[in-house]
């Protein structure tokens, strides 16, 4: 390195550094302000690639359909007669739309009542959150379970639970950090750094426009636990430095010196892993990849830049609290290991081919209900108790052209031919009278009996829809066999008496307006601008090949008709997901590699070398995948994504952290001494990264409801510390091993690149 040129660096940012922490104050201000900005989305189906069925159509409901809440209310032990009594009481309550509820299995069995009620208004209307209290006071001396998200904000339920997690990782962080510290005081350097870079990524979220719920949550911890290091290497290096230099600015110089290197070094490879996530085609790695990259440069900006200023202000807390080392001397492991039978080395290579054999094995799950969960909400536990009394239904949303109701109809009709199909909802399935549905064609006699209107002012309507719609018939024609949609006629029938061009009895019109009442629900959340929607109710599971197979037998039957066809639902987006995983997980897998592969080959400049290195962490990640396998454990892909890159990316540091010490030990001793010195000196460093993110892995994992994160956090926890434990067996054997293979393949990049010496 051209160390006169960081010395350079050092000296201008510490002879600035008042500029510098002022810049930092107006900048957390700003983003202090930006953080209530940020956007949150819960939804994870939204980051399905552009192009999937899945997420077309549900760009398409968004845009045109209105989906109402609705809650699936259990009651246990109750006779059918109570709950039938009860079932009429909900759906008089104001701000419920609808209740299902028979005698059928589908909502009795067992003793226990199922109501399925849908509202007159999305989850977070006033109305909806009234009607959904009304109905646990109605209920309170029945044992019942409400699987509804009405009332809930998952975001806060999220929140609360991330702040508890955050405040007891930061107590072990912190027993780490004193525990591996050279002074007390350094361990509140630490955390006003890490508390302002923490502020900066989360206030530039904002950014972004928007961010997963996920990522959100678990970014803050996982930046503490990726970046912590880079304030604890130049930390120790200027206590190291304080004890050679004049004064404590030229210690600080050339700490920030050295320390710019080696830390944006150890960041690359960090770096690496998070890029190689951001190429997924599943927009979740992109959304965390960007956070997390961006958190670990607002971390190194702010250990480079912010906390050369601390330490001049706080040097002399900082050197009084200087403490013996507690950290034990591990030089009798060293030697241990590395006696003549590289015992860990020979287990390793026996263990790889078994780990990857059941890595590749892991059963990978594509939606919440077939992803085995690690904490249980009180949600997770009435739906779970629903499901297993009644039979697991899922809804699978078809989306057509609008326009032809007879087309609606016959597509409807048929796909409730198909076997595993318990219900639809459509414009065209919505009955009037005995047989006749509300798309049905009705003459004006058939009209005015069905509303109760004189067959004069029925006729009289008729002619006006046939003008207004260019159709003479019923002016000219015969009026007695004119015959319009129902649905069309009632519209029109508002409309008309809206404008004062048809008057009716007040009888007449209290039945209209509580009819045009319920028309209008189901418009809008059956019939959009362009497109109408019909719901069906299937009993399969969402992930299965009957599943998948119904799913296109509907599209097939739907195909017949119409030419542009969408599939929409748990189902549809697990097989998405499906898809579109196969191609991510080869491209990150191979992209992270081929990243922290090039960042070794430039930092050691040896092939073999940084083979080594590799291939002990990619083992960790085998053997870490192992663990689902083997504990028949369905995880959700998301977790086998994210972690490999993030433990191929931040796990590596301790590797390189070992070779490196290896490599500057060997210029004056034997490979075997150095290695020994190299696993006591690294030890440290190791430990305290090591343990901060496997703890951080297992209490996100311990304390989350969140079925992702807590998937998340038990495979990083585990993840850290195989890697510790490789680290510190394997690593030091195979290096050995490969000393001679790691030399020969070294090369000199200047004569590479045909420059001189």
């Amino acid at each position: 390195m051209d160390n006169s040129l960081m010395k350079k660096i050092s000296r201008f940012i510490i002879e600035n550094r008042a500029v510098f922490t002022l810049i930092f104050l107006v900048a957390v201000i700003y983003c202090v302000m930006c953080m209530g900005k940020v956007k949150i989305n819960p939804d994870i189906t939204s980051l399905l690639p552009a192009g999937t069925e899945t997420r077309q159509g549900l760009s398409v409901m968004d845009e045109e359909f209105v989906t109402y809440a609705t809650a699936n209310i259990m009651l246990s032990n109750i006779p059918y007669e109570t709950a039938d009594e009860l079932a009429e009481k909900i759906a008089d309550i104001d701000g419920v739309s609808s209740v299902s509820f028979n005698d059928t299995k589908e909502h009795y069995a067992s003793s226990a009542a199922l109501f399925s009620v849908t509202f007159s208004g999305v989850k977070t209307d006033g109305n909806v959150i009234s009607a959904m209290s009304e109905i646990k006071e109605m209920l309170t001396d029945y044992e019942v379970s409400i699987s509804s998200a009405v009332g809930r904000d998952y975001n806060k339920q999220l929140a609360n639970e991330m702040v508890k997690i955050l405040l007891l990782a930061v107590l072990v962080i912190v027993g780490v950090l004193l525990f591996t510290s050279k002074s007390y005081f350094e361990v509140v350097i630490m955390f006003i750094v890490f508390g302002v870079a923490a502020i900066l990524n989360m206030g530039t979220n904002f950014w972004l426009g928007e961010i997963s719920s996920i990522t959100n949550s678990i970014a803050i911890i996982l930046q503490l636990a990726l970046a912590i290091d880079y304030a604890i290497i130049f930390c120790h290096r200027f206590q190291d430095e304080y004890e050679t230099a004049d004064s404590v600015k030229a210690a600080l110089t050339d700490a920030l010196a050295y320390s710019i290197i080696e830390i944006s070094s150890s960041s690359l490879t960090t770096i690496s892993g998070l890029a190689a996530l951001t190429l997924m085609q599943f927009r979740l790695g992109r959304d965390l990849g960007l956070v997390l990259i961006k958190g670990i440069v607002c971390s190194l900006l702010t250990v480079f830049l912010l906390m050369p200023g601390l330490i001049m202000i706080f040097h002399k807390a900082l050197l009084k609290t200087r403490h013996k080392k507690l950290v034990p001397d591990i030089k009798g492991w060293g030697r241990l290991i590395l006696k003549k039978v590289p015992f860990f080395l020979i287990l390793f290579v026996i263990l790889i081919p078994l780990a990857v054999y059941a890595s590749g094995k892991c059963d990978y799950a594509f939606s919440d209900s077939g992803t085995d969960r690690i904490k249980m909400s009180e949600q997770d536990k009435i739906n779970e108790r629903i499901h297993n009394t009644f039979e697991e239904t899922n809804v699978i949303a078809l989306i057509v052209p609008r326009g032809d109701y007879e087309k609606e109809k016959t597509v409807t009709q048929e796909v409730l031919k198909l076997g595993k199909i318990e219900r639809a909802a459509g414009l065209a399935n919505i009955e009037i009278e005995d047989g006749k549905m509300l798309t049905d064609r009705y003459t004006a006699r058939d009209f005015s009996e069905l509303v109760g209107i004189d067959i004069e002012q029925a006729k009289l309507l008729y002619a006006l829809y046939g003008y207004n719609n260019e159709q003479y018939q019923p002016i000219v024609g015969d009026t007695n066999t004119y015959s319009v949609p129902l649905l069309d006629i009632f519209e029109f029938l508002f409309e008309t008496v809206d404008s004062g061009a048809v008057s009716l009895d007040a009888e007449t019109m209290d039945i209209l307006e509580s009819l045009r009442s319920q028309l209008n629900d189901g418009i809008a959340q059956l019939r959009g601008e362009e497109h109408i929607r019909i719901i069906f109710m299937a009993n399969v599971p969402v992930e299965s090949e009957e599943s998948v197979a119904l799913v296109d037998e509907i599209r097939q039957i739907a195909q017949e008709e119409y030419d542009d066809v969408l599939v929409v639902g748990d189902i549809t987006s697990a097989h998405d997901l499906d898809v579109s995983f196969a191609s991510d997980n080869k491209l990150v897998s191979l992209l992270t590699i081929a990243f922290v592969f090039i960042v070794l080959l430039f930092t050691f400049r040896s092939f073999g070398a940084s083979l080594l290195l590799i291939f002990v962490i990619q083992g960790s990640i085998w053997i870490n995948f192992s663990f689902p396998y083997l504990t028949d454990t369905n995880i959700s892909f998301v977790t086998y994504l994210i972690v490999s890159a993030i433990q191929m990316g931040a796990t590596i540091d301790y590797a390189i952290v070992v070779y490196t010490r290896f490599q500057t030990n060997k210029e004056q001793l034997s490979p075997k001494e150095a290695m020994i010195n190299a696993i006591n000196e690294s030890f440290p460093t190791v430990l305290t990264s090591g343990i901060i993110m496997t703890a951080a892995g297992f209490i996100i994992a311990g304390m989350t409801t969140d079925i992702y994160i807590g998937s998340i956090g038990l495979a990083l926890g585990r993840g850290a510390l195989i890697s510790i434990i490789l680290v510190l067996t394997v690593l030091p054997q195979i290096i050995l091993a490969g000393n001679k293979f790691a030399e020969k393949t070294t090369f000199d990049l200047k004569k590479l690149l045909g420059e001189e010496e």
